[in-house]
C-alpha cells in the first residue's frame, strides 16, 4: 500500500523507558527521503521537528541509482524512510523491503494517490508513471502522506504538521496558477515539449502541452535512431522553436535532435536544462520543490514563445 505506515510503531508514542535520560528521549526523530522532491516535502511539513536527510543527491538519476552498503546502513538506521514509489527508485526495491522487515515505516508518497488518478506505466504493469511531482496539484495531494507519516513519528506535533502542510499547499496552488498563465501564453503551434525522457506527462496533461521524449518513463530505456528521426520530423513540421535537456540525464540525444532539425533547415534551440528526476543545488531556490517547478515553468514558457518573467514567479530564479 502507499503508506507502509500500517506497520506498528509501538515505541514511538511512548515516553522515556525506565532509566532512559529524558534528554535522550527528546532527541528529534531522524528520517531519510529517497529523492530530493520527497525530502523537500518532509522538511516543509516537519518544520524542523525531525531531522530529514536526502539519500539521492543533486543531478543523480534515481532510476539508475544503486545504494552502497553505507546507504543501506543509513536507511536501516533511520526512524522512517520516505520515498516516491511506483518504481522511481527502481533499484532500491529490495532495500526498502529490508527496511520494512526491520519494523521501520516506509512511506511512498506517489503510491498514496488513487491509481485511477495516475498514468499507466507501459514498462511495469504493477506500477504507475512515477513522475507525480510534475503536477503540483497531485503533489500537494500526495504530501498528505508525508504529514500522516510524520504525525505517527511525533504525535505531539500533529497540529503543527497540519498547519505546515496547509501553508505548503497554498504555495503550490499559487505556483499552479502561475503555470496556467505562463504555459497558457505559448502559441498553439509551439505547445510541444520535447525532453530527454518521459518525465513530463503529468505536467503536459495539467497545462495543455503535447509531450514528446526520446526515452521512456525510465532512463534505463535506450534511445533509438528511428525514434529520434520521427521526433526530428515533428520538430520541422510543427516548427517547434526549442527542445530541452534534463539535469539528471545526458544531453547527447537532445543535441542529436537539434542537429537533425538543422540539417533539414529548421533552427531548433536548446531551450535549457529542466529539472526532472532531481532538483537543483541544495541550499539554492532551485534546490526546493517550489523553485524546481518555477524554473521549469519559466524556462519552458519563455523558450517556446510564451510570456514569463525572467526570474520566475517569486523573482528568485538564478539569472
Amino acid at each position: 500500500t502507499a503508506l507502509a505506515a500500517a506497520l506498528p510503531l509501538p515505541a514511538l508514542a511512548q515516553g522515556p523507558s525506565q532509566g532512559q535520560p529524558a534528554a535522550q528521549a527528546r532527541l528529534p526523530r531522524s528520517v531519510i527521503a529517497t529523492v530530493a522532491m520527497v525530502g523537500d516535502v518532509v522538511r516543509e511539513v516537519s518544520g524542523g521537528r525531525v531531522r530529514a536527510e536526502t539519500l539521492i543527491g543533486e543531478g543523480v538519476d534515481p532510476h539508475l541509482f544503486r545504494p552502497t552498503r553505507a546507504d543501506i546502513a543509513r536507511l536501516l538506521g533511520a526512524d522512517a524512510v520516505f520515498g516516491n514509489g511506483h518504481r522511481l527508485e527502481g533499484r532500491m526495491g529490495d532495500v526498502l523491503e529490508r527496511v520494512r522487515a526491520a519494523g521501520k515505516p516506509v512511506i511512498l508518497m506517489a503510491e498514496s494517490l488513487p491509481r485511477e488518478r495516475l498514468r499507466a506505466n507501459p514498462d511495469y504493469p504493477d506500477a504507475a508513471d512515477p513522475h507525480v511531482w510534475m503536477d503540483p496539484t497531485l503533489w500537494a495531494e500526495a504530501s498528505g502522506a508525508a504529514e500522516a507519516g510524520l504525525a505517527r513519528l511525533a504525535p505531539d506535533a500533529r497540529e503543527a504538521f497540519a498547519d505546515n502542510l496547509a501553508r505548503f499547499r497554498a504555495r503550490l496552488a499559487r505556483l499552479d496558477a502561475y503555470a496556467q498563465e505562463a504555459i497558457g501564453s505559448i502559441p498553439q503551434n509551439a505547445r510541444v515539449l520535447v525532453t530527454a525522457h518521459d518525465a513530463f506527462s503529468y505536467f503536459g496533461a495539467r497545462y495543455g502541452l503535447e509531450i514528446e521524449s526520446i526515452q521512456g518513463l525510465s532512463t534505463e530505456a535506450e534511445a533509438n535512431l528511428a525514434g529520434i528521426e520521427a521526433l526530428v520530423r515533428k520538430l520541422v513540421e510543427r516548427r517547434v522553436p526549442a527542445v530541452f535537456a534534463e539535469t539528471s540525464v545526458p544531453d547527447r540525444a537532445v543535441r542529436a535532435l537539434i542537429e537533425g532539425a538543422g540539417a533539414r533547415g529548421q533552427r531548433v534551440a536548446l531551450g535549457g536544462n529542466l529539472f526532472s528526476d532531481a532538483m537543483g543545488r541544495p541550499g539554492s531556490y532551485e534546490g526546493t520543490y517550489e523553485g524546481m517547478l518555477d524554473h521549469n515553468i519559466t524556462i519552458i514558457a519563455r523558450a517556446l514563445g510564451g510570456r514569463a518573467p525572467a526570474r520566475g514567479l517569486n523573482g528568485r530564479l538564478a539569472a
